[in-house]
This record gives structure tokens, sequence and C-alpha cells, in this order.
């Protein structure tokens, strides 16, 4: 596993970002709406026509690319290196847009602003999604699976689409299965992602090897995600795997104001219901819905030490129709009401 230290910027502009012996600079091609750097062979740059924003894979190329439609209401910089690429995306204005990729590389989209006030995203192996705000969320779409999702947006919307392939990156993580995640959160991929989109805002032909160097450290940062939560122990007799226990709990965390069907976190986990209940209690010690009303609790608590909201306000954020039920289940879990907790904490 790659071990980044802090001075990663300039440690990595150091020893990539000079010129490789007998290597052509890039060319870069703007068409409308969209800018492309592209490296077609192994180690030397050409130029590609800019394509149309509706494309699954370039004919020419053999690079998958979002399909965004209807391409004019987009602005789009895109980056293309062997075994990776990466491109940033920006509305021109509030309307309905829709992406699709479905392609045989691992997709990770970053939501830097984003506010809906319709739509639905679709990750092939998860429930479907009507998450409004996605601000600074992040999905991981694995290879094969299909990724498709539309938004009516309340105001312009940016995010950037980095999709590569280990195997084509001279790096292997073939012990590393990854597996779909939709709308995490993640402190480290965050920053490097920031990285990326400085490069891609504002490319010239230095930033090259400098780029390539940052997919490289993003790709070992999804791969420590999946790692990590692999080695946290092992599976408990008849309950669930690491990895259904991940991808259940981060579902339960980012729908905590929603009623979850038992349906839907089974169809997480890829059991039936009668054998998903059995083995989420034998793993979180709780049945499912509990569990959810448990981490509702939790969630009151740290905003009810922070004090922003009124206790009204904190019960409809975490789904409760009323005041009385948020306090009625708050109590129950606690033994005080959410006015005297955050008395007592203050």
């Amino acid at each position: 596993m790659l071990k980044v230290s802090p001075t990663v910027d300039a440690e990595l502009c150091a020893l990539f970002d000079r010129p490789i012996s007998g290597q052509s600079r890039p060319d870069r091609t703007t068409a409308g709406n969209q800018s492309i750097w592209t490296d077609s062979q192994r180690r030397g740059w050409s130029r590609r026509p800019a394509e149309s924003s509706f494309i699954g894979q370039s004919a020419d190329m053999g690079h998958p690319t979002i399909q965004v439609s209807p391409s004019q209401l987009a602005k789009r910089h895109s980056v293309i290196l062997r075994g990776m690429g990466a491109e940033f995306l920006q509305s021109k204005s509030p309307g309905r847009l829709e992406y699709r990729f479905h392609a045989p590389r691992h997709l990770l989209v970053a939501y830097e602003q984003g506010s809906r006030r319709e739509g639905e995203t679709f990750m092939e192996g998860l429930p479907r999604s009507a998450r409004r705000d996605l601000t600074r969320k992040l999905a991981l779409v694995p290879a094969g699976h299909e990724y498709h999702e539309w938004h009516e947006l309340n105001a312009p919307v940016r995010l950037m689409f980095f999709h590569f392939d280990p195997s084509e990156m001279t790096i292997d993580f073939s012990d590393t299965a990854f597996t779909p995640r939709l709308f995490f959160e993640d402190a480290t991929l965050w920053d490097t992602v920031l990285k990326l989109k400085r490069l891609l805002e504002a490319p010239t032909s230095n930033n090259r090897l400098y780029f390539e160097a940052l997919g490289i450290v993003l790709v070992h940062e999804l791969a420590r995600l999946d790692n990590s939560v692999d080695r946290v122990g092992p599976q408990v007799r008849g309950g669930l795997a690491a990895w259904q226990q991940r991808v259940i709990a981060a579902y339960i965390e980012e729908h905590l104001a929603e009623q979850i069907p038992l349906a839907s976190l089974a169809q997480l986990a890829r059991l039936s219901p009668y054998h998903f209940c059995r083995a989420f209690k034998q793993s979180f010690g709780l049945p499912p819905h509990r569990y959810h009303t448990k981490q509702r609790i939790e969630r009151a608590k740290v905003l009810l030490h922070r004090r922003p909201l009124s206790v009204t306000e904190i019960g409809m954020t975490l789904g409760f129709s009323e005041t009385s039920s948020f306090t009625a289940a708050f109590r129950k879990a606690t033994g005080l009401t959410p006015s005297n907790y955050h008395r007592s904490v203050a």
C-alpha cells in the first residue's frame, strides 16, 4: 500500500513534473464546451478531437466517458491518460440533467456542489436513492456496474468524475474488490479530488505527470477504504460478512431521516429478508429497525451538543414527523428529554 506524507504535493511535483527524454508534450484540444487532454499511447501524447457529450466509449481511443444529456446545459473539461481519466462538469443553469456510465473501469463521482428538487440515483447493486443534498458526497461505481442519475436542479451543479483501470496503471490491486458505495464522505479522498479538480480547471502541459501521480494516490486511497473495513475483525458466525456490514451501516447512516424498507437493506446484502434479519442481529446486536433508531438518537446527541437548531428542527431533520415522537424516542433511549440532555452537556 502506498503511504503518502503530508508534503505529498511538493514531493510528487519534484519527482514527476519534469520532461521525459524523447517524449513530446501534450496537445490540448478545445471544442464547444469540452476541453480534453489525451494520452493515446503508452508514453506519448496525441491530439484527440473533442467529442459529443453523448458518449459511452470513444470509438477512436477506446476510453470510456460520461454520457451527459442534454449536452448544451453542461460545461466540461476532461483529461485522459493511460489507465485513468477525469472530467469536471459544471451545469450552466438550473434544469434537468442526466448522467450515465457503464464501462469496464471503476468510476468515482465527487459532488462538489449539488442540490436537486427532484431526482434519482441508480447504481447497480444498491437501492435507488432520491437524496436531494449531494454537496461534498462521493460515490464509487465498480467496473461493469451501471450508473445512472438525473436531477431537476435548484441551482447549478459542480461535480467530478474519475474513472480508472488499475491493470493499465501498473499497480497491483488484484486482492482488492471495489464494492458499490453511494453518497459517502471521506476527508482524505476529498482533498485529493480537489487537487485533481484544480489541475482540470487550469491545465498545463507541465502537469501531466503530476496529474497521473495524484490519480495513483487516489486509487490507493479508495483501496484503503475497502481494505481497512475488511480488516476490522472476523465475521461473526451466522452474521453478515465484513463488506455487508460496511454497506448496510453506510446506507443507514446516509438515510437516517428516511423510512428504510427491510427489503432494500436485504437487497444491499444480497440476502432474503428473513436471512438478512437474523444475520443483521447477529452482527449488530439489534434488529434493523432498532439499530436505525439508535443511530438517529446518536446523531441527535451530536446536534443537541452543537445546538444550531431547535429541538423541533432536529427532530424533523432526523425524520420524526412530530416533536412529541422525537422526544419520546430520545427519552426512551437516554432517560432524558432532548432539552434536558442539551442542558446536561452544555
